[in-house]
């Protein structure tokens, strides 16, 4: 039977709403300095916590994406063309927020010749040149497979780079856009991985969409093959009575063994629970990872 959010969620899945100085003071910041941040866009449970404690997860190249995916609240159509200053008004948040540690993430802009690779590699710029010492994590969408902006990335040195898998192989014609590949996935962090060995490579997957444990540890094989390192898994929750419906809520420990069976299959770290996303203690994630 197929749940969705009209029904009551699970005790494991109730959050206080956010509040507190600091929640306010990030947002106040954000508008300030008018920058989107995935955690607005996409609805994440996880906002208040995140911007309580005064970090963001910055979505780039406008709030507008040009693919379809029918399990993201993020605006879809017509992008605007990107805004050469958000590069500067991301470091000065960074900057103002004290963070040590960033994520940036992108909407796809499939619009965009190099899928706007380059206006990440400039923001990466920015922030080095006003926080030399913080590390940046790149979460990136497939760039339509142009593997010249990939290097392109690549030769910027992010300290991380995620690029979610997001569901099984077999729910992607039903949860993804229509342009979304898996080969090009596997085939994408391939390439990441032999150019910068070195560097933690990261994906994710979101559960309780239909998937078998089965087709779960199937993926997770093909991703830890494909060189990924760190992982996040987590509850799907439906945004919006217009995305995908959740088939199943997976209780906490599921998650746990699920995590277990990841980190036995290679992965030097796995976040797995109902409230992980793809940037969620990122840089606990980082720190930690042997």
């Amino acid at each position: 039977m197929t749940q969705t959010p009209s029904q009551r969620l699970p005790s494991w899945l109730k959050r206080p709403l956010p509040e507190g100085a600091a929640y306010h003071q990030t947002r106040q910041l954000l508008a300030e300095l008018r920058l989107d941040t995935v955690c607005h866009h996409a609805r994440c449970p996880n906002r208040g916590e995140c911007y309580g404690q005064k970090t963001a997860t910055f979505l780039l190249l406008g709030p507008i994406c040009t693919r379809q995916c029918r399990f993201c609240s993020v605006s879809k159509g017509k992008a605007q063309p990107p805004d050469p200053t958000e590069p500067t008004r991301v470091a000065e948040a960074v900057r103002r927020m004290g963070l040590q540690h960033v994520v940036l993430t992108m909407v796809t802009r499939d619009d965009l010749p190099d899928g706007g690779a380059d206006h990440l590699v400039r923001t990466i710029h920015a922030i080095r040149a006003a926080l030399p010492q913080t590390t940046v994590e790149l979460l990136i969408s497939d760039l339509a497979g142009n593997w010249e902006a990939l290097e392109h990335l690549l030769a910027a040195r992010p300290d991380v780079l995620n690029h979610n898998c997001e569901t099984v192989p077999r729910l992607y014609p039903e949860v993804r856009s229509p342009k979304a590949d898996y080969r090009r996935t596997l085939e994408l962090l391939r390439r990441a991985h032999r150019s910068r060995p070195e560097m933690p490579l990261k994906t994710g997957l979101m559960l309780g969409l239909g998937e078998t444990t089965e087709e779960v540890l199937d993926t997770l094989a093909d991703l830890a093959e494909a060189g990924c390192s760190l992982l996040t898994l987590g509850q799907y929750l439906q945004p919006t009575p217009e995305q995908t419906p959740v088939v199943r809520y997976l209780p906490p420990e599921e998650f746990e063994r699920l995590g277990r069976m990841a980190r036995s299959l290679g992965f030097r770290q796995a976040a797995s629970g109902p409230f992980v996303r793809s940037s969620y203690q990122a840089h606990q994630m980082l720190r930690d990872c042997p």
